[in-house]
This record gives C-alpha cells, sequence and structure tokens, in this order.
C-alpha cells in the first residue's frame, strides 16, 4: 500500500485486511474443531459387532480415550498451548518453534491465506495460476516460521520468557476475549510472573521485516510492513480465542 495513498486510505486498508485476517484465521481453527470432533465422535458412537466380546469392548473405549486425551495433552493443531506450569528449557523452545512451524493450523492458515491472497491478486507481484499461489503459500509459511524462530525461540531464551499460551481454567466468553487480547502485550517469564510480551510483540515484527527480503518490491514499503504486522497481532489475538477454549472443547468430548 504506497503511503502516497495518504492516512485514511491507509486505515480503510488496514482494518480491512484485520477483519479478512480475523475471520480466515477463525474458519481454519473451526474447520479443524469440527474435522476433530467428528473423528472422535465417530470412534466413540460405532456399535460394536455382535461376536465382540467384552474384552473387546473396554479395549476400543480405552483407545479412544487415549486418543482424545493425548490430543488434549499435546495438540497437533496448537502445539504452543502449555500442558505443564514447569519453564521450558531451552532446548524445549527450540522444539516448540519448529511444532509451531509445522503444525496443522500454521499449514491451514497458510494455505488459506495464500487462496484470500490468489483471489485479491496481493500481492500482485507474485501473478496467479499455481505459480502464483505457491509464492503465497511459501511466503505464508516462511513468515510463520521466523516469526516463530524470533519470537518463540530467539528472544523467548534471552529474555527469559515462555512462549507458550496457558488457557484459563474455565472460560467464559467475556473473560475470555480480554484474556486472549491481554495475552498477545502480556506474558509468562520463566519464573512464573507476569511480563511484557516482547518476544510475542516484537518475534512478528522482526520477522515481517525479514519478509521484505521475499516479498515483491513494490509491497516493501514501510507502510506494508506495519500493515501486515497489524495483522499478525490480530490474528494472534483471535487465535487465542481458539487456545483458550481448546482444552475444554476435548474435556466435553472425552466426557
Amino acid at each position: 500500500m504506497p503511503l502516497s495513498q495518504g492516512p485514511i486510505r491507509q486505515v480503510e486498508k488496514l482494518f480491512g485486511a484485520n477483519r479478512l485476517s480475523a475471520f480466515a484465521a477463525a474458519m481454519v481453527v473451526c474447520s479443524v474443531v469440527v474435522l476433530s470432533i467428528a473423528q472422535v465422535a465417530s470412534a466413540q458412537d460405532h456399535p460394536d459387532a455382535p461376536s465382540a466380546t467384552q474384552r473387546s469392548q473396554t479395549k476400543s473405549r480405552n483407545t479412544s480415550v487415549s486418543f482424545v486425551t493425548t490430543l488434549n495433552r499435546k495438540s497437533i493443531v496448537f502445539p504452543d498451548i502449555a500442558t505443564t506450569e514447569g519453564p521450558l528449557t531451552t532446548g524445549g523452545k527450540f522444539k516448540l518453534f519448529v511444532d509451531n512451524s509445522a503444525s496443522l493450523s500454521s499449514l491451514a492458515g497458510s494455505a488459506l491465506s495464500a487462496g484470500i491472497g490468489q483471489a485479491e491478486d496481493y500481492p500482485h507481484g507474485y501473478g496467479q495460476g499455481g505459480e502464483g499461489y505457491g509464492k503465497r503459500f511459501g511466503a505464508n509459511m516462511a513468515r510463520t516460521a521466523s516469526s516463530n524462530f524470533f519470537g518463540t525461540f530467539i528472544l523467548a531464551s534471552m529474555l527469559h520468557q515462555d512462549p507458550r499460551f496457558f488457557p484459563q481454567r474455565d472460560p467464559t466468553f467475556g473473560g475470555s476475549i480480554k484474556y486472549s487480547i491481554s495475552r498477545v502485550f502480556i506474558t509468562r517469564r520463566d519464573d512464573g510472573n507476569d511480563a511484557a510480551n516482547w518476544s510475542g510483540l516484537l518475534g512478528p515484527l522482526l520477522s515481517e521485516g525479514l519478509a521484505n527480503a521475499y516479498w515483491p518490491e513494490e509491497d516493501r514499503t514501510a507502510g506494508q510492513t506495519f500493515r501486515r504486522y497489524g495483522v499478525d497481532l490480530a490474528t494472534t489475538a483471535g487465535l487465542n480465542m481458539f487456545r483458550n477454549y481448546w482444552p475444554v472443547l476435548f474435556k466435553k468430548v472425552r466426557h
């Protein structure tokens, strides 16, 4: 978005992009949630064969519970949901960076974002067709990976901050909105105390600065960089809502 378009036009485009990004993120996670529920419900609702013994029924039921428990403890969708109270080691933060970069939410989000960019021809320099979509998808994955590298691993290790998301035990809708937004700006230190979330705020900014190395030349302006950065923070706040309710969802399914 060239700076010559004026501040009003920039604000219109910025908030339009934020709404689109939040909607896209919500659609991605909702789709994953529905798929997960369907898989678990299917495993639990199939009737036993007439010749099945009591032992096989118990084994099948235990397998279903084990599957849901595994997802609840180590989500393939949101690996950054905290499952323990203790701090992460530097090695643990590096592993979390890798897991986040290749998570189902990152893959699906990048694919959907690339599709939206393809429909809007943004950025224009990537063109159309399969090649254009591939460039957009690759750029989105690269931005996600570099944001996790800087924020989840490098800065979190240097500043002794915990990059995980700690969901509320009994979230309410209004309280979850406030908590999800606040965790964009506040995080937990390794010692358990709250602190300004510099790792979470600076990570995406460094990532967007790095993205200018492979972003189309006409979209490397300061205005475009901060527009993408604003979308990143808004998307994080939206996804925090789903992270906050994720353990509650699987507890209800398990019961």
